[in-house]
């Protein structure tokens, strides 16, 4: 008892850590499963079938392609708007500046649902056609919140003394910003963007109401598990999170190897 009181927080956290793996684990496994039938919920047999041939399944590599460049295009444009929209609050006093970042939060906030028939009533009101760009634009604007948020903490911790030195050192507007204050900047929106492109790479419910005939990745998962569950989904799935951990893997590696030059 005594350890454990003394590690309860060590046990807490690992507990917490592999409630979230699971779930992970479970596709990873699955990945290599040859299911009898449709479903691929048992595990029968070990098999690199769908490993050789993820596009195997009719139309499921087309909607994967689209849910990437939905969600490349999705955080390209949240990241830009984002990072200017979180200058702008942290270091700029202007009018209404207290409303608008209590407006920023609000798609955070919001139901997703309720979001979805807001902006499907908009667009039908609008006359316009669902589609691809009637997607990026709901994408774009409740990426835009989450964005805002990973920036401005960055933004709000950096010291201005930095920015004052570089203009005393003779830097002009541009090669202060470029120089200094991106570079310093860079991580949270480096986390801005991560986060974006996976949330609009995940969404399900904004994209039904306002997709059309557009099928996205998360859509054909969806539609392919009232008929069955092809393993491919499973490959893709662990593709994606293997990937993410190498990108994380790969900050955090660069980080501390600034970290360990700086102090040198």
């Amino acid at each position: 008892m005594t350890w454990l009181r003394k590690n309860l927080v060590v046990v807490a956290g690992l507990l917490t850590l592999a409630y979230m793996i699971l779930p992970n684990i479970v596709v990873m496994v699955f990945s290599f499963n040859k299911p009898n039938g449709r479903f691929n919920y048992a595990w029968q047999q070990f098999s690199l079938d769908a490993w050789k041939n993820p596009c195997g399944v009719a139309d499921m590599c087309e909607s994967l392609t689209l849910s990437l460049q939905l969600a490349a295009w999705a955080t390209l444009g949240s990241v830009l708007l984002g990072t200017m929209i979180a200058f702008a609050l942290v270091r700029y006093r202007f009018r209404a500046r207290g409303a608008i970042n209590s407006l920023i939060f609000l798609p955070m906030a919001m139901p997703e649902v309720v979001m979805a028939a807001s902006l499907l009533t908009l667009f039908l009101n609008m006359g316009i056609q669902l589609g691809f760009w009637t997607v990026l634009i709901a994408h774009i604007m409740f990426c835009l919140s989450f964005v805002v948020t990973a920036v401005k903490a960055r933004v709000m911790s950096m010291d201005p003394r930095l920015e004052e030195a570089a203009r005393d050192l003779y830097a002009g507007p541009a090669q202060t910003f470029l120089r200094v204050t991106l570079p310093i900047a860079a991580p949270g929106i480096a986390a801005g963007g991560l986060l974006a492109f996976a949330l609009s790479f995940d969404d399900f419910i904004i994209t039904n109401f306002n997709a059309g005939s557009t099928v996205t990745f998360p859509m054909f998962v969806w539609g392919s598990a009232q008929r069955g569950t092809p393993v491919q989904i499973n490959v893709i799935g662990t593709a994606m999170f293997v990937l993410a951990v190498l990108i994380v893997v790969a900050g955090q590696i660069i980080t501390n190897r600034r970290k360990k030059t700086a102090t040198a």
